[in-house]
C-alpha cells in the first residue's frame, strides 16, 4: 500500500455537490492498494499514519508530535491514481493499482484500523470509487509520501511494476 499524507488545517470530501466529509487540523491521507497487499499491509499502514511525527511540541522541538498526540483528525481518500506508472508514452498506466471489491475491502481495513487507533469520531472518509472534489488548507506545507516497503508486486501479464522509485522510497521510510 501507498499514502500521501499532508499535514493540514482543514480539508473536507464533496461528491456531487454534496459535502460528505470534513476535518479541522491534521492529516488527509491519500491511500492506495496494490496487488499483493495483505490486511497486514493495511494494519502497517495505518500504524504509520497514527504514529509519523508531523508536529511540533509545546518547547519547540521540531518534528515531535503524531497526529494522536495533538488530537487531531484524519480524513482519509481513496486514490488508486497513487500507483500508476508514467515511464512509458503520455498516457499513466494503472496495472500497478488493485481494481474492484479486492481493493475496496483492503482499503476499509486500512480505514477501520486508523479508527481503532485513533477516536473513530476523528477519523472520516471519502467515497470509494467516486469522483471526489476533495479541499485542504496545507499546513507548512507538509507532505510526505509512505508505503508498507514491500516488494512491488507484478501486477499482470506484460504490465510493468512501479519499481525503483518505490523500492528507494520504501528504504527510506522503513530507516525512519
Amino acid at each position: 500500500m501507498k499514502a500521501i499524507l499532508q499535514r493540514v488545517l482543514s480539508a473536507s470530501v464533496t461528491v456531487e455537490q454534496e459535502l460528505v466529509s470534513s476535518i479541522g487540523k491534521g492529516v488527509l491521507v491519500f491511500a492506495a492498494v496494490a496487488p499483493g497487499d495483505t490486511e497486514k499491509d493495511a494494519e502497517s499502514l495505518a500504524a504509520k499514519v497514527l504514529k509519523m511525527k508531523l508536529w511540533d511540541d509545546e518547547s519547540g522541538g521540531r518534528w515531535k508530535k503524531s497526529v494522536q498526540d495533538i488530537n487531531g483528525e484524519v480524513l482519509c481518500v481513496s486514490q488508486f491514481t497513487l500507483l500508476a506508472s508514467t515511464k512509458k508514452g503520455n498516457k499513466p498506466d494503472f496495472h500497478g493499482a488493485l481494481g474492484g471489491d479486492e481493493a475496496k475491502d483492503l482499503y476499509s481495513c486500512f480505514v477501520r484500523k486508523i479508527q481503532e487507533g485513533h477516536a473513530s469520531e476523528k477519523v472520516k472518509d471519502g467515497v470509494f470509487q467516486a469522483m471526489m472534489e476533495v479541499a485542504l488548507v496545507n499546513d507548512g506545507p507538509v507532505t510526505l509520501e509512505i508505503s508498507t516497503g514491500l516488494k512491488p508486486q507484478k501486477a499482470a501479464k506484460g504490465a510493468k511494476t512501479i519499481g525503483a522509485a518505490d523500492a528507494a522510497s520504501a528504504a527510506v521510510n522503513s530507516a525512519s
